[in-house]
């Protein structure tokens, strides 16, 4: 008797993440009801379940959707409008005016939908933001079909979308009572940075995060002029400051991590948190290159972030794999540093765990949702091929992705996006904007 599927994929290869270092070759996948129902050879597959759908992947590799665990995803229409210059002067002099003048909930939701196709096209299925109006990128996560979590954003200072502290939190919350019950939309609470968030308000957004059970999604020690004013204003480098706060814990997800010394990362050991580095945006803006080998030996949970298009300037998460193995091996002088399925699994599974979903998406395992990515080896650019892992991190672009699925349903088909809304309406979006921020 056969089992029955919504969906059959057959692969030339499928990479699970877990167990790691595994490659299953001739293999498919089943789903049913939006998860994996079945992992299982290819020969058995045909003989066994009867499908209502069957995708045929001789020459691809098949991964669990990529988990880019943090990103401005709004910034997209920001993209390339102030390059070349150093973090502080990249935002006080560009960032911030130009969002002074034009953020609002249209500018939220219009970046958010250009980013979320940018992002569904190359692979990634899951989207850790942080940015103003939640609400507007909510609707846009949710109109692109995917999941992503939204953080409830916090800074000191008013901005055009909120005046105060309590503003922040009001809004950001209000917007996560709205969207709480949705199935692909989660929620942070994001306090921008220590150096933009007091004392007072750091620990009201951990008693927050740990009240309602989110992580915290904060950026930590991500410039050199970051520790020294620290140190200044407050005698502690940022994460001790964190750490007297209460802030250091396991539902810390802190974003760069450049700059640490041996205490920083034993205290991000000892309390089981996560580091999302952002290796592109890192270089871009000359902040350094982060300790990624002494992270993780150190047991350090560390995932991959784009940051936004503004200071990457891709949404791209295999030059980020890519960019995190090479960086790996220059900074420790180590060609062993950070393996390509090492690479992969921070792309993936740490990405999840960080999250909290790790028992639902991030792997290819019975049981989890269906989120699932295909990769297309059989160019004759990547051949001869030995090692489909290795060509995922070092071969591969996201031009190569040809299909994606979330929660089973397909998302890529031939790597088109399929959307409600078509690409020529995403071009007059994106011209209209060019044109306001130009102004």
């Amino acid at each position: 008797m056969n089992d029955s599927a919504d969906l059959l994929i057959h692969a030339r290869w499928i990479v699970p993440v877990e167990p790691a270092q595994t490659v299953l070759h001739h293999h498919a996948v089943a789903v049913h009801a939006g998860r994996i129902s079945a992992v299982l050879p290819s020969d058995v597959a045909r003989r066994q379940v009867c499908a209502a759908r069957v995708v045929e992947l001789p020459e691809h590799v098949l991964i669990p959707g990529l988990v880019n665990l943090h990103a401005h995803a709004a910034m997209s229409l920001l993209r390339g409008i102030a390059d070349d210059l150093p973090l502080m002067r990249w935002l006080q002099e560009a960032i911030w005016p130009a969002e002074s003048k034009h953020v609002s909930p249209a500018f939220v939701r219009d970046g958010t939908l250009l980013a979320a196709v940018e992002m569904l096209r190359g692979g990634i299925t899951t989207c850790n933001d942080m940015y103003f109006h939640p609400d507007s990128a909510a609707e846009a996560f949710d109109l692109a079909g995917m999941r992503a979590f939204v953080g409830v954003v916090l800074i000191d200072f008013p901005t055009a979308y909120a005046a105060d502290a309590d503003d922040y939190l009001r809004k950001g919350l209000a917007a996560r009572d709205r969207w709480r019950n949705h199935p692909r939309i989660g929620f942070t609470v994001a306090p921008h940075a220590p150096y933009t968030v007091s004392d007072v308000n750091l620990r009201r957004a951990q008693m927050l995060a740990d009240e309602l059970e989110l992580p915290l999604h904060i950026h930590i020690h991500e410039s050199e002029n970051e520790i020294r004013e620290s140190l200044e204003t407050h005698g502690l480098r940022p994460l001790a400051r964190l750490a007297r706060l209460g802030v250091v814990a396991d539902n810390l997800v802190g974003v760069h991590a450049v700059h640490l010394d041996a205490q920083d990362i034993e205290l991000l050991a000892n309390h089981g948190a996560t580091v999302v580095h952002c290796p592109t945006s890192n270089m871009k803006l000359a902040s350094g290159i982060a300790p990624i080998s002494r992270l993780l030996g150190a047991g350090v949970r560390v995932g991959l972030g784009t940051d936004g298009a503004a200071s990457n300037n891709r949404l791209d998460l295999f030059q980020e794999m890519r960019h995190a193995a090479l960086l790996a091996k220059v900074a420790s002088h180590d060609a062993t540093a950070v393996p390509a399925h090492v690479a992969l699994h921070m792309a993936t599974l740490a990405g999840a765990e960080a999250l909290g979903l790790g028992a639902q998406i991030g792997s290819i395992v019975a049981g989890k949702r269906a989120d699932l990515c295909a990769v297309n080896l059989g160019d004759i650019l990547m051949r001869p091929c030995f090692d489909p892992i290795s060509h995922l991190v070092h071969v591969a672009g996201r031009e190569h992705v040809s299909h994606v699925w979330i929660d089973g349903e397909i998302r890529v088909d031939q790597g088109t996006a399929l959307l409600q809304i078509s690409d020529k309406e995403l071009l007059r979006v994106a011209a209209v904007w060019q044109t306001r921020l130009a102004n």
